[in-house]
Order: structure tokens, then C-alpha cells, then sequence
């Protein structure tokens, strides 16, 4: 009896120090800049991460620089950047497996979206003012898209794998490689992985818009996310909040970043099809996935391609997606069947 009080006492006392160095679950929030813009994190420290805040910090911000170094098209002497200056045709160039995945990813969402994302469509971006090249605000002439639309087009980039090397190459030397429709999604599945590996359960990434969230908030409940309501003269506002979980998150929209001439609007969003800014009504798309990659390049894609036929799309490809449309009486809103499903749930 005395030989079982004993244990039952020491197993008290372990029980107890236990308990004593259990900690209460905070919200850890990191943020910072990247790729031209501003990242946002937060994460649910339960005592049983196994890196702290700052060691946490450091590692996101050196994944981060990678992806810039990799990827960025400000930086010339990014490995990207390298490539877009390099004019031999027809010669493979060894890229690394992350700008291989998502080079990959956007020849293959290229497919998806119609030809509507197309990584290619940089030099008449550019043009447009919109790009590094930061041309004064002016409508170009026919003459000058003409030449940059012969630049233009996913078929003239090829993407080989050999002996596990990935090797780009290009059909004509002006082709340019822009990343910025799925690049910022690519960094923030990057930094959830860190964020994994580190044994976070529950966090939410933002980079830029572009969001990712696992588990739940400190609250329990699912990370709540708000669906911007589009607005023109500069006034923020939510149209939607959606609880978003295991789950990634991305928004496209034309109504922020955009110049006029003449009384006509052009917006930043070039259809690769005519080299023109895009016209029709639909004033936002935001489309959820499992990563954020895929969702940063469907937004794009979905976005140039116009309501209708982006709904058609996300219905036969089972995409959620969330449409806000300009109509004459204000905004309206569509849903596929998928994203519909989402949120009943």
C-alpha cells in the first residue's frame, strides 16, 4: 500500500510539473516587406513550436529573399531577370526546381484559364506603363503593340526536365517572363511550409492579398478572411467575410491600378490575346484552393477572361470562385457551386 501511495505521489508530481510548463496559446503576429509589397502573419504559439519568434522571423525572411532572388522582375540580377536578358533561341538554360514548379504551374494554368494567364504577356505590360519599365501613362500606338504582341505567347517558352536538372528556354530573344500573377501565392505556400515544419498547426500567411490559413484562430473559429467590396474612388470597404480553412485565398480586380487618357480608363489587366487592358464588367474574382500558387494564377487568369466565360470555367474545372460584377445600378454578386458549397458549410 505504502509502495502505491509512493508512485501515485510521484505520478502527481510529474502530472503537476507538466502542467506547470504548459503554456496558455498567443497569437504570434509577423510582418515585414517582400516583392514589392507587404506580408503578414500570424500563428498559434502553444509552447511546442520548435523555433521562437525572432528565430521563426529570420527563417520567413530568408525564405522570402530567395523567392525574390529567384523570381523578382525588379531585380536584374535575378535568376529570372537573367533569363529574360539572355536572347540565344532554342538554347536550354538550367533554371532552379522552384522557378521550374512555378514556370510549370503557369504553362499548365495557361491551359485551364483558355489562354488567359500567360506569364509571356510582360513586354506589352510593360508598355502599358504597368511594368518595371514605367513608361509615362499613355495609350501605346498600334504599331508599337503590334511589335510587342509578336513577343508574346506561352508556346514560344519551353520547359524540359533532364537527369533532374529543369531547363528553360525561349523561341524568340525578346520574350520576357513575367511571375508577378503567381509568384507572391508561390511565397506564401513557402512560408506556410516553414511555418509547418516548425510545428505551427494553426497560422493564416498574407502576402499582398494573396492568403493561406490553416486550423483555426485563437478564438477557435476559422480564420476570417473579408472579400473587398470594389469601390473606385479610393474607399475600402467588405463586401463579403468568409471562414477560411485549410485553405488558400486569392483576389484579382481592376479597379486600383489604372491611368486614364481622354476620358477612357485602362486597367492594369492586359488580355494576352489582344494586348489590350480588358473591358468587360466584372470588377473582382476571388478564387479559393488548397494552395496558394494556383489560386494567385486562377484569379488572374479567371479575371481576363470576363464573367461569363470565368464562371463557365470554374464550374466545369469545380473552382470556387466569387464573383463582383459593375452593372448600371452599382455591383452585383455570383458565385460558383463550389464556392457556394463552401460557405454553406
Amino acid at each position: 500500500m505504502k509502495k502505491i501511495s509512493l508512485i501515485f505521489t510521484a505520478l502527481l508530481a510529474v502530472a503537476f510539473s507538466l502542467t506547470g510548463c504548459q503554456k496558455d496559446p498567443e497569437v504570434v503576429s509577423l510582418m515585414g516587406k517582400t516583392m514589392g509589397t507587404t506580408y503578414h502573419i500570424k500563428y498559434i504559439d502553444d509552447g511546442s513550436l520548435n523555433l521562437d519568434k525572432d528565430k521563426t522571423h529570420a527563417k520567413i525572411e530568408m525564405v522570402l529573399k530567395d523567392v525574390n532572388a529567384k523570381m523578382s522582375t525588379y531585380d536584374k540580377n535575378s535568376e529570372l531577370s537573367r533569363f529574360n536578358q539572355f536572347t540565344e533561341i532554342n538554347q536550354p538554360v538550367a533554371i532552379s526546381s522552384d522557378l521550374a514548379k512555378v514556370i510549370g504551374e503557369a504553362i499548365r494554368l495557361n491551359k485551364v484559364t483558355e489562354g488567359a494567364l500567360d506569364v509571356t504577356v510582360g513586354p506589352v505590360v510593360n508598355l502599358w506603363g504597368f511594368g518595371p519599365e514605367k513608361h509615362p501613362e499613355r495609350k501605346p500606338t498600334a504599331e508599337q503593340l503590334a511589335k510587342r504582341q509578336a513577343w508574346v505567347g506561352i508556346e514560344k517558352l519551353k520547359l524540359t526536365q533532364r537527369d533532374g536538372i529543369f531547363y528553360l528556354e525561349k523561341s524568340v530573344p525578346q520574350l520576357y517572363v513575367d511571375l508577378s500573377s503567381i509568384a507572391k501565392g508561390f511565397g506564401v505556400d513557402l512560408v506556410a511550409e516553414t511555418l509547418e515544419h516548425i510545428g505551427a498547426k494553426h497560422y493564416m500567411v498574407e502576402i499582398g492579398g494573396e492568403i493561406r490559413a490553416k486550423g483555426k484562430n485563437i478564438e477557435g473559429k476559422d480564420w476570417q478572411i473579408a472579400i473587398e467590396k470594389p469601390s473606385f474612388d479610393g474607399s475600402r470597404s467588405v463586401e463579403q467575410v468568409i471562414g477560411l480553412k485549410d485553405l488558400a485565398m486569392a483576389t484579382s480586380g481592376n479597379y486600383r491600378i489604372y491611368f486614364e487618357e481622354n476620358g477612357q480608363r485602362f486597367a492594369h489587366e492586359i488580355d494576352p490575346k489582344t494586348g489590350y487592358p480588358i473591358q468587360h464588367h466584372l470588377a473582382s474574382i476571388t478564387v479559393l484552393h488548397p494552395n496558394s500558387m494556383t489560386a494567385d494564377g486562377l484569379s488572374t487568369g479567371l479575371f481576363v477572361l470576363g464573367e461569363e466565360k470565368a464562371l463557365a470555367v470554374a464550374e466545369k474545372e469545380q473552382i470556387p470562385v466569387y464573383l463582383i460584377i459593375k452593372t448600371e445600378n452599382g455591383f452585383e454578386t455570383k458565385m460558383s457551386s463550389t464556392f457556394s458549397a463552401l460557405l454553406n458549410q
